[in-house]
């Protein structure tokens, strides 16, 4: 099954970094707040990153502060459609069903309580 994890990082301010594995990258959107199940965050569509960050903590290359691993697990695709995404996660710290959808030039991530 593909991976997740949500990373904490402190630059240029803190935010959450979620990342998706999928195939030889991680998608990536940044978060204004930590994902919660129940709750729907703002998020914005990020550059792919490096798989490293699946399993990475520390300092972020060109001095752009640290990550440290919120929360992680792995995930299976409920849906995948332009604008909308959806995915059952599970993770010690965070499971449910992920549900992204673009929203004007943003996103939003909600996280609904697994059964």
């Amino acid at each position: 099954m593909p991976r997740f994890v949500v990373l904490e990082h402190d630059h240029p301010e803190r935010h959450w970094d979620l990342l998706l594995e999928a195939g030889a990258v991680l998608w990536a959107w940044r978060l204004r707040a930590p994902p919660a199940p129940g709750a729907t965050v703002e998020a914005e569509r990020s550059f792919d990153h490096r798989l490293m960050y699946l399993d990475y903590e520390g300092p972020v290359s060109g001095n752009r502060g640290t990550v440290s691993r919120w929360a992680h697990g792995e995930y299976a695709w409920r849906e995948q459609g332009e604008g909308r995404l959806v995915a059952d996660i599970t993770g010690p710290t965070l499971s449910g069903t992920l549900l992204l959808e673009a929203i004007g030039e943003g996103w939003r991530a909600t996280v609904l309580p697994g059964r």
